[in-house]
């Protein structure tokens, strides 16, 4: 059966030419592999593995490898994809040198609570520490941790695209900012690991995305508005539609990735996101476009003089020093975005009528 990503797949291979021979042959132990940043980096692996002949292998750390099997088992299922039970925490070391390394697993993030940031924060962090030890055990040359915009903190209202060099950091005594906390806390932990121990590790600072594979029910805007507008309405938008957002599509996320772990200077964040900003209500009318007549409903009033919340990088050491860019407009993004959720729905509709002998 035709792969429905392979044009997205062709986009990714086209981007990252000449990046591939640094996997052929090698082993890849990635954490993190079964969420949306890990499908498109195995989705993509196996599409260059296959095309070029890479012979790559990857040993994917998983809590729930039976989940992943029903979500996308053309991946759980391929002779180049490993899964290997366990929590990134405390996982059992796989045999073997594993010259690269991506470590992709977080704890979710949710809307900010003091309830309980430990846990978010020591997950994180004994997680990043546990994978890092692998690392510097097991022959890893080339490292790769997903971190977050969250490191900055609140970004002020007067500054439109947040660089890496701003000193801002979330406040070290508001709890809400644990999940902020923690990747700043695992950045560090992988430069003293680099410098020690002597491999590159690079690290990517993740803003918002789009695209298949984005789960439609968590605590994303972009995801919930695809789901409303594909149930037929209405977007709802919980609060008043005026925080400033961008969106990176998935398929040229998978480039930034493999070209900050592959070409990245070590110890150096690069930001990974769309510079184009636009406010949620904004997002609402645009993903609204997709489905023309879909309702939407802003649940709460705009409060007059309030500064405007914005969570936008700027992007210039990736554009720069990478030659990275935006290759997919947001608006075809959400549209491949919906087609990839419709055609899987209803494939799945059809699966269980089988089933069932209908």
């Amino acid at each position: 059966m035709p792969n429905p990503l392979a044009r997205d797949l062709d986009h990714v291979l086209a981007h990252t030419e000449g990046l591939w021979e640094e996997l052929r042959g090698k082993r890849i132990f990635i954490t993190g592999g079964t969420g949306f940043f890990g499908c498109w980096l195995l989705e993509s692996l196996v599409w260059a593995n296959e095309r070029l002949g890479l012979d790559a292998q990857a040993v994917v750390l998983t809590r729930n490898p039976v989940g992943f099997r029903a979500k996308a088992p053309h991946l759980a299922g391929h002779p180049a994809i490993d899964l290997e039970l366990g929590d990134v925490r405390l996982f059992r070391f796989p045999k073997g040198e594993f010259p690269i390394v991506i470590h992709a697993a977080t704890e979710a993030y949710f809307e900010p609570s003091a309830q309980q940031p430990l846990s978010v924060f020591d997950p994180d962090i004994e997680g990043t520490r546990r994978v890092l030890e692998f690392a510097c055990s097991h022959g890893t040359e080339r490292f790769l941790f997903t971190s977050s915009g969250a490191v900055y903190g609140k970004q002020p209202a007067n500054v439109t695209h947040v660089p890496e060099d701003d000193p801002r950091a979330p406040a070290t005594t508001d709890t809400t900012t644990a999940y902020g906390h923690g990747k700043r806390a695992s950045e560090f932990l992988c430069a003293m690991y680099a410098r020690q121990y002597g491999f590159c590790a690079t690290i990517a600072r993740c803003f918002a995305f789009v695209g298949p594979y984005l789960p439609l029910d968590a605590n994303y805007a972009i995801g919930n508005f695809i789901r409303d507008a594909l149930a037929g309405g209405p977007i709802v938008v919980k609060g008043d539609g005026t925080p400033y957002r961008s969106y990176l599509y998935a398929a040229d996320l998978a480039i930034w990735l493999w070209t900050i772990l592959l070409k990245g200077e070590s110890c150096r964040p690069y930001n990974v996101g769309s510079e184009q900003e636009l406010t949620i209500g904004e997002l609402s009318r645009t993903v609204a476009a997709t489905a023309p007549g879909t309702e939407i409903r802003i649940d709460k009033q705009q409060i007059p003089g309030a500064p405007a919340l914005r969570y936008v990088p700027a992007t210039r050491r990736a554009k720069e020093e990478l030659g990275l860019r935006v290759w997919i407009p947001l608006e075809e993004a959400i549209q491949r975005t919906c087609s990839f959720v419709s055609a899987a729905t209803e494939a799945s509709a059809f699966a269980q009528q089988v089933c069932l002998g209908r």
